[in-house]
Parts: C-alpha cells; structure tokens; sequence
C-alpha cells in the first residue's frame, strides 16, 4: 500500500513539482456549470496550477456524484481540491460535513475558526484522520474585514486581560490546533506581513487580481499560496494570464 502524506506536506510537493503557487478558484457563474466545460478548463490549465477550489458557486447547483467526478478529474492530473465552505458550526454537524466532503474527494476544507478552538481541533482531528487537511481563515480578503476580523477582543489571561484584534485570536487558535493553512487576504499587505512575522504556517491568499491584490507584493510579504479565480476565469487567454503570473522567480 502506497503511503499517504499529510496534506500540507502534498500540496507543498506539487507546488515544488509544478513550479506553481497557484490555486484556481472555479467561482464559476451558472453559464458554465457544465462538466464538460469545467473537465476541458482542468485539462488546459493544470500545468500552471498546484490546486484547485470549489465553493459554493459549484456545490449548491452539482450533486455529489458530478462534484465526485470533477474531483477525480482534478486528482488525475496531479492536483489537490480544496473545499471553501468556511464550515462554522457545532461539532456533529462539522463532523458529519466533513464526512460528507471526504466522500466527495476533497482534500481539504477551508473552516471559520469562530467555532473556537475546542471545536477546531475536534475539527482537525477527525481530518487528519482522512488524510485531509484543514485551512483556517484569519484575515479574509474584502474590503469590510476590519468590522469583523479586525474588531478588539478583551482575551482574559491568567495574570492579565489585554485587547487583541480578532485575527490575532484566530492565529492563536490555528497555532494551537495544528491547522494546515490559514486565510490571509493579498488585499491587506500590512496584516499580511504582520502575520507571517509571527507564524510559520502556511498561508493561503485571496484577493488577488479582480479584488485590487498584487500577486508579487502577497508573494512579497509572505504569502505561500495565491488563490486566484475571476481574474484567470474572465480572461481571453487563459494561458497567458497564468504564464505572466509565473514568469518571475517568486511564484514558486
């Protein structure tokens, strides 16, 4: 039997092997729900490509059986799926999801880390234990983050209180939990940079292209993993959309 490495340590081996960072986010709109169309867009583009990310855009419309089918499509050209359903809820209800997404072939999945950190690394071992990986959000990529992710939270110590904002929270929790990734928007380089600073853990980057992020500044300041969807998807050619992304040095 051939042995199965944990996920941070594949998708790391075929961005190594691709010499690309990049994840395609198929936010596909309902014109092209079509897996012929998705099968021959795998197919073009995953040389260029270490992953790809299926959100909502295609779980909603799709039954199991085709998200099934576009995952084994996805595997037989050498790539991982990362479901991005920023699953938040109570602990059987994750489990049961999770059960779900591995059965789909999906792997890994995106999480909220506003569960908190019992129910994250209940999250997270039940993951490893498929072979799956967990990507935690801590900072997301629209402009709005600070009303939510950049609030002050007063963390109770056990000597002292102090006011942290929330992603800092989060990264502790992802730290803690032993996640695979996290979630920090290209958009918001500061934090970005702030962040890898103070953690070592892979970081996955939305917001680039359509959203206003630079591919070179994330890749700059830490970034590990560009996710990438509208601004490849709404292009002309495809093709020469992903080669200029990785015609310099810092995109592998």
């Amino acid at each position: 039997m051939n042995k199965v490495y944990p996920y941070k340590e594949r998708i790391a081996k075929i961005s190594a092997n691709n010499r690309s960072s990049i994840i395609l986010a198929l936010d596909l709109g309902s014109r092209y729900h079509n897996l012929k169309y998705i099968e021959n867009l795998i197919r073009h583009l995953n040389p260029y490509l270490c992953a790809i990310k299926i959100n909502f855009h295609l779980l909603l419309p799709f039954s199991k059986n085709i998200i099934q089918k576009i995952n084994r499509v996805i595997h037989s050209y050498g790539l991982l799926s990362i479901a991005d359903i920023k699953l938040n809820d109570v602990t059987n209800t994750n489990h049961v999801t999770l059960r779900y997404l591995h059965s789909m072939g999906f792997d890994s999945v995106i999480v909220n880390p506003i569960i908190g950190l019992t129910e994250l690394r209940s999250l997270v071992r039940l993951a490893h234990n498929f072979g799956m990986g967990v990507i935690s959000l801590v900072y997301m990529s629209h402009k709005n983050v600070k009303e939510g992710y950049g609030l002050n939270i007063m963390q109770k110590g056990s000597k002292e209180s102090k006011l942290l904002p929330m992603f800092e929270i989060f990264l502790q929790y992802a730290k803690k939990s032993r996640v695979d990734g996290i979630i920090v928007g290209a958009t918001h380089l500061k934090t970005l940079k702030h962040i890898t600073s103070i953690t070592k853990i892979p970081i996955y980057s939305p917001g680039i292209g359509t959203q206003g992020g630079n591919p070179k500044s994330a890749i700059d300041n830490g970034s590990n993993y560009l996710i990438i969807g509208r601004s490849i998807l709404n292009s002309r050619d495809k093709h020469k959309t992903l080669s200029k992304l990785l015609k310099s040095k810092e995109f592998y």
